[in-house]
């Protein structure tokens, strides 16, 4: 298999295409999966309410942009992924997980059926892993493309679709895990209806070399405003959506992690992907642990790394400013995971009570076909 890069040797934070432009705008920088990033620019809360009503524009060009091409993709991809790729349509996209050998997640992401091959987006954090292991696996004939030349911008929220519309006509045509490619201000874009705040909303891949050119018109936009990592976290949250490196890990299989629905039918029953053995048998049988989400009494915020009384962690947590009170995800035994089920936390030497609930806390807001 062909690959196209190697993985940068630094330590220090790299510098996104738009690192300046955030700077202009006032935001507060922080090192994070190993770049400078916004974590906020007018506040997080203020921020995470703009985005529930309104259009949040998110710089997300630390994830990674993957192109496979080759005879055999599809088939050498669903070695590695749970996922139904062969029956896969163009502009079609499908969550899904990297897995390893023992069945334990690596990465989770999204594949798109483009004319030109298989686009895949990465988390930022584990991108260099990931190209690693997809190169050890894939056989020659299948070549990765690492699309480094490319940003990627998230537009989220229920304003989303009509500020973009302006920029790239047609672009409503597109419902819930659709793509396809659009001008935005004479730049041709890659766009999909996507993304990680449990809005409705866009991610734009667009040439790196014009990413300011495309921010700049879509911050014209009335409805939208920059938004930082610290409200990317809060809205995901109030949407149960799981954080790699936080909620999933190689420990954890799609079943202990609530993701079954990432498992494709047709791949459960045939096979032929990591762990297929291991995972089938949890499926089964049920996993030792599970994530769960939690609504936590009183006002105080559970933090990642809570421990669970009597077996479990906090894996996410935080104060909900749509709610207006704690919520969090953690990993409890199995019979404590049913909803409705109490448990404890020991939370800066006291114990908090909370309850199992169902996700997402709030609802999600997609567009989906036929809406």
């Amino acid at each position: 298999m062909s690959v196209v890069d190697e993985v940068p040797d630094t330590e220090a934070p790299a510098l996104l295409p738009l690192d300046a432009w955030h700077e202009d705008r006032g935001a507060r920088m922080v090192a994070f999966a190993g770049y400078r990033m916004p974590i906020q620019f007018d506040g997080i809360i203020a921020e995470h309410n703009w985005t529930r009503d309104h259009a949040g524009l998110f710089d997300v060009s630390h994830m990674g942009q993957l192109l496979f091409t080759g005879d055999g993709a599809d088939a050498a991809l669903e070695a590695l992924l749970p996922a139904d790729l062969k029956g896969l349509g163009e502009g079609r996209m499908r969550y899904s997980l990297l897995l390893s050998e023992e069945g334990g997640i690596l990465d989770d992401l999204m594949v798109t059926r483009r004319s030109d091959g298989l686009y895949m987006v990465v988390n930022g954090a584990t991108k260099w892993d990931d190209i690693a292991y997809l190169r050890e696996h894939l056989p020659d004939e299948v070549t990765l493309n690492h699309l480094d030349d490319q940003a990627l911008l998230a537009l989220q929220g229920p304003q989303a679709a009509d500020a973009l519309a302006r920029l790239a006509p047609g672009v409503t045509a597109l419902s819930f895990m659709t793509a396809g490619a659009f001008l935005i201000e004479d730049v041709e874009c890659w766009v999909s209806r996507s993304g990680y705040t449990g809005e409705d909303g866009f991610e734009i891949s667009v040439p790196a070399d014009q990413v300011v050119r495309v921010a700049d018109a879509l911050l014209r936009e009335e409805e939208v405003r920059p938004i930082g990592l610290g409200a990317r976290d809060s809205l995901r949250l109030e949407a149960g959506l799981p954080l790699y490196g936080h909620d999933l890990s190689p420990e954890i299989t799609p079943v202990g992690a609530d993701l079954g629905f990432a498992l494709s039918k047709r791949r459960r029953e045939e096979g032929g992907f990591m762990g297929h053995a291991r995972i089938m048998a949890e499926r089964e049988n049920g996993p030792a642990m599970k994530r769960v989400a939690l609504e936590v009494e009183g006002r105080q915020p559970v933090r990642e790394g809570a421990a669970v009384i009597g077996g479990g962690t906090v894996t996410s947590g935080g104060f909900s400013p749509t709610l207006g009170r704690p919520i969090a995800m953690a990993y409890v035994p199995l019979a404590s995971a049913a909803p409705g089920s109490t448990v404890e936390i020991e939370n800066r030497g006291k114990r908090v009570a909370a309850t199992v609930a169902t996700t997402p806390f709030v609802p999600h807001r997609y567009h989906r076909k036929g809406a």
